[in-house]
């Protein structure tokens, strides 16, 4: 039986990415969906990279470009290295590429090139790394920067009345668009939930591994998840965004 599985910000936690395909034994009928943020955080941003391409290269995979890979991609093809960047992640990410070959970088380049703003499903499922604005969808978004930046489609989901129904004048008309929406970008953690959170028909996969949560994947049908270590745990002698 294949699978599709959804898997929240990585943030160059390696180690935890490889704990969660062992644990939810993902095998090459699955279909990944990656939510963006590959990189910036722990030490082993390229590593994650190298091992993706790979990835996709045995199995169906769908890379969601997230807002630190839109940051790593500057620097990658322009050699932009913002403080800002730097400060959030990207000087881990900086070190982990020392040694790469020039062709090497130019490979990474196009993984990051071809990976998408969002994806719809045939069952109109929305996977976005962080959300929009427009209440049209994404497919209508004026600033694109809203698919990797925005975060008023969750926080309207988790500050809603649980009992305003569906047919509510003020029901958010955003969330009516679409069966379910899988995302990523803010973590869960701050909001004290340690796992996959669920708010009115949106599921964000964030679950704090940059800082001292874990990461998760899940079965997008069954909603089945598995979680890696808490990564302070996994690089005891690294800060990652902490």
């Amino acid at each position: 039986m294949s699978r599709t599985l959804v898997i929240g910000d990585i943030h160059g936690g390696f180690k935890a990415l490889k704990q969660i395909l062992e644990r939810a034994v993902v095998t090459e009928n699955d279909q990944l969906i990656f939510l963006g943020d590959y990189v910036d955080g722990w030490s082993e941003s390229s590593q994650i990279i190298q091992f993706l391409i790979e990835l996709s290269e045995k199995q169906k995979c769908i890379f969601i470009k997230g807002n630190h890979d839109a940051w790593c991609e500057d620097w990658l093809a322009f050699g932009q290295n913002p403080d800002v960047w730097l400060f959030n992640g990207g000087k881990k990410t900086v070190e982990s590429y020392a040694g790469y070959s020039l062709e090497d970088l130019d490979i990474h380049l196009e993984f990051f090139q071809r990976m998408k703003n969002y994806h719809i499903d045939e069952q109109n499922r929305l996977f976005i790394h962080a959300g929009y604005a427009s209440m049209h969808g994404p497919e209508k978004e004026v600033y694109s920067s809203n698919y990797r930046w925005d975060r008023t489609l969750w926080e309207t989901a988790v500050a809603m009345d649980k009992k305003l129904n569906k047919n509510s004048e003020l029901y958010p008309k955003r969330l009516l668009l679409y069966k379910e929406i899988f995302i990523g970008h803010t973590p869960t953690i701050e909001i004290g939930i340690k796992i996959p959170a669920n708010k009115a028909n949106i599921w964000n996969m964030d679950t704090g591994a940059a800082y001292t949560g874990s990461l998760s994947i899940m079965d997008i049908d069954t909603k089945q998840f598995w979680q890696s270590d808490p990564l302070p745990s996994l690089y005891p002698n690294e800060n990652g965004r902490n």
